[in-house]
């Protein structure tokens, strides 16, 4: 009777369809509700995390203006570098040099004498006690049936543990297989000697001729000498490492070191791009266009607005610290218009650079300069903790809290649906018994009028 009666046979109802249907209008406001505070927080999510990203880009440009370091970044220029390169350091100070290069340093190298070579890797050489030495520090091999080949000598001297800086190898020539030892280091303190007392090794020894001298580097820089074990040379002129290509006595070429203005200017380029799209981002997230109807995922959020402020005040207050005829951003030609959009002014900044730069040190990286305070001001915002970490964190609570509303809606549907079902089941059985029975009366009726 219920399966009949669930069907609506007995009414002729759709009783699932009309339960359905009740529970659907009873349940999708609530629904409907959800998902738009759902929709809404994660609007609000989706826009924090992109004003975090702007507010980080904001942040690393600043820092790359915070540091002194920068304002004493130098680069050095040579005039030929086939010849010599220059790299400059944080103690480089600003100058012109001639150079010339008179001798490039080179590694000692021995090689096994004309008509001594052996007859191939496996020739025997000797046993006993050979001696090598590198600028004078020497080390020792034991020389025993195991290794007393050619290519055993070789693998005994590259594999010493307490080798002071010689490497073997084996070259095969017309003239036979032949040992070559070569420094690891330049200059002539590193000259390689070997020697042994016994039969065999001793030979090898005597036979070892210089394939090429061990020479320092020597240069001329403004016509005084100065010599050198290296090709790399940091401790001639202050702070700027020279690497040597080619010997040239004849050639006197131009050294000049002078502030990296380049690396600034980039710096600070790079600090007005990241305002500008810091401030684009802030203002989207909170306009409303009464053109389209829309408003931004954060409009009238008071962190949006206390942001936007403090790091116009930031950028537009003077440098306590800084002089006063360059303690501000505009006076060294970085400046924001009525609109909000900041811009550098190249020609201006440049006279700056050239002409006062610990003004515009001061500016960015003193104490109170405006990198040092918009990088305190931005890590309270993006800090673990801090004011958008705290907001971000409880908007995902919100979200986690919106799965939880959804089941209990449904666990109240479901308890409706049973009822209801309930109700127009017993509902329909009723009115099946006052069919069948009005049909029996019906019947009767028709027999007592025959």
């Amino acid at each position: 009777m219920a399966i009949t009666s669930a069907l609506g046979i007995g009414s002729g109802i759709d009783i699932n369809g009309l339960v359905s249907q009740l529970v659907r209008a009873e349940g999708q406001p609530a629904f409907n509700a959800i998902n738009r505070q759902e929709s809404s927080v994660k609007s609000r999510l989706s826009a924090l995390g992109t004003l975090n990203s702007a507010l980080s880009s904001f942040q690393t440009a600043a820092n790359k203006l915070k540091t002194d370091g920068l304002f004493s970044k130098h680069q050095a220029f040579s005039s030929n570098e086939n010849i010599a390169t220059a790299t400059a350091g944080t103690l480089a100070i600003a100058g012109s040099y001639s150079l010339k290069v008179n001798q490039l340093a080179t590694s000692h190298k021995l090689i096994t004498g004309d008509g001594a070579g052996y007859s191939g890797y496996n020739a025997e050489v000797g046993t006993g006690e050979l001696t090598l030495s590198v600028g004078g520090n020497e080390f020792s091999l034991n020389i025993g049936a195991t290794n007393n080949t050619l290519s055993g000598i070789r693998d005994a001297i590259n594999n010493a543990q307490d080798n002071t800086g010689v490497t073997a190898s084996i070259i095969s020539v017309d003239d036979g297989f032949k040992l070559v030892l070569t420094s690891k280091e330049t200059g002539s303190e590193n000259a390689i000697a070997i020697s042994s007392s016994a039969p065999g090794l001793t030979e090898l020894a005597v036979n070892m001729q210089e394939q090429r001298a061990a020479k320092d580097a020597i240069i001329e820089v403004d016509g005084q000498i100065a010599t050198r074990s290296s090709n790399s040379i940091s401790d001639v002129i202050s702070g700027v490492t020279l690497d040597l290509k080619v010997e040239d006595p004849d050639t006197v070429f131009a050294l000049d070191v002078s502030i990296d203005s380049a690396a600034i200017t980039d710096a600070a380029n790079d600090f007005v791009k990241a305002y500008n799209g810091l401030m684009t981002v802030v203002k989207d997230l909170g306009k409303y266009d009464a053109g389209s109807n829309v408003a931004g995922a954060l409009i009238g959020d008071s962190t949006l607005r206390s942001i936007q402020s403090q790091i116009r005040t930031d950028v537009s207050r003077p440098v306590e610290s800084a002089s006063n005829e360059s303690n501000s951003l505009a006076l060294i030609g970085i400046t924001v218009d009525r609109n909000g959009v900041m811009s550098l002014n190249n020609s201006v900044f440049s006279e700056k650079l050239n002409g006062d730069l610990k003004s515009i040190s001061d500016i960015f990286s003193s104490t109170d300069g405006i990198a040092n305070r918009l990088s305190e001001r931005l890590t309270q915002y993006l800090q673990p903790g801090g004011t958008l970490d705290s907001r971000t964190k409880s908007l995902n609570n919100q979200l986690r809290g919106f799965e939880t509303r959804r089941e209990n809606v449904q666990i109240r549907l479901d308890n409706l649906e049973n009822a209801l079902m309930k109700q127009f089941i017993a509902m329909d059985t009723a009115v099946g018994q006052f069919q069948s029975t009005g049909a029996f009366v019906s019947q009767q009726l028709a027999l007592l009028n025959k």
